[in-house]
């Protein structure tokens, strides 16, 4: 069987000419099989990908040569297929989208996965752990104790963080964040840091390093990713547990569907009985929507993919 490696990395570094970057890396790409999402802006560059063996090492050691990336951590997890429709190369104005301008050399301390696990044994009533991602996202799963705020976008967090310091102390207050991949803690960090808050922490390399490292000891729940897989387990040698609930019934489930009214598609979570039940919507409105996709039931359903050939439905 084919085994497919799955990419996830991040680099911020001064790139002049993104757009350059992003014709490198299509020219690169062309003869390989490769498929994922690679952002590159002047502050560095963004990816997840998906990748045969040998075209993963080609990519990994082609992206180390050049100076500017040589420094660049790549988690690594293996999947039956890929995990992307195509591989994507765009410029991007921002890596993460918070629309507010921060110095990066005020980010958090960065902890191993081994320090983060210390240090959440330790923590006291003077440490706020801290989930900075959406809210669909730490549904599926999460640090025990943590806080997890109701957040739909990345550019909500700056909102949040005001509100975060009427509540706290920002000079006696650890937070500890973590995220996905590490990526949104180097801008929320900063931010915090720009707030007043003194004593930041965030977890190296994220929640994906953590598992590869630590396994999924403090952790309850799957991982949610932006890809085929959507929910996937922290460590690949530990069976993960179930803590989400379908929207409609509440009974476990760690699926997501695309809501089938085409002028929704919000990402939910369903058992397949209710999923079939609704048609693949989210709600009643949306059932009574005048364009509704067909709804086909599949074990794990994946991303749904806006086609130009899609029929509107009644």
């Amino acid at each position: 069987m084919t085994s497919y490696a799955v990419l996830a990395y991040y680099y911020f570094t001064s790139v002049e000419n993104p757009a350059l970057e992003v014709l490198k890396h299509k020219e690169f790409f062309s003869a390989r099989d490769v498929k994922g999402r690679i952002y590159i802006s002047h502050e560095g560059i963004n990816g997840q990908m998906s990748a045969a063996p040998a075209a993963a090492e080609e990519y990994m050691a082609w992206l180390s040569s050049d100076p500017r990336f040589k420094d660049v951590e790549f988690k690594i997890h293996t999947y039956a297929e890929h995990c992307f429709p195509r591989v994507t190369v765009k410029t991007r104005p921002q890596l993460v989208a918070m629309d507010v301008s921060v110095d990066m050399s005020k980010t958090g301390v960065h902890l191993s996965a081994e320090q983060w696990q210390e240090m959440l044994e330790k923590k006291d009533d003077q440490t706020l752990l801290l989930d900075v991602r959406n809210d669909y996202e730490w549904e599926l799963g999460h640090f025990e104790g943590a806080q997890l705020p109701t957040l739909e976008q990345f550019r909500e967090f700056p909102k949040y963080a005001k509100k975060l310091k009427e509540k706290c102390d920002p000079q006696k207050t650890k937070v500890m964040m973590y995220c996905t991949g590490g990526i949104r803690c180097e801008i929320y960090s900063a931010l915090l840091k720009e707030e007043g808050f003194n004593n930041v922490y965030q977890l190296q390399g994220g929640i994906i390093k953590y598992g590869l490292k630590a396994g999924s000891k403090h952790w309850k729940g799957k991982l949610f990713v932006f890809d085929d897989r959507l929910a996937v387990p922290i460590s690949e040698k530990e069976p993960a547990e179930v803590v989400s609930c379908c929207k409609h019934c509440k009974a476990t489930s760690d699926l997501y569907f695309n809501c089938a009214n085409m002028d929704c598609n919000a990402l939910y979570l369903s058992c397949l009985p209710c999923a079939e039940k609704t048609k693949g919507c989210c709600c009643p409105s949306c059932q009574a929507a005048p364009r509704v996709r067909p709804f086909q039931l599949t074990g794990r359903p994946k991303p749904f993919r806006r086609l130009s050939n899609i029929l509107t439905q009644r």
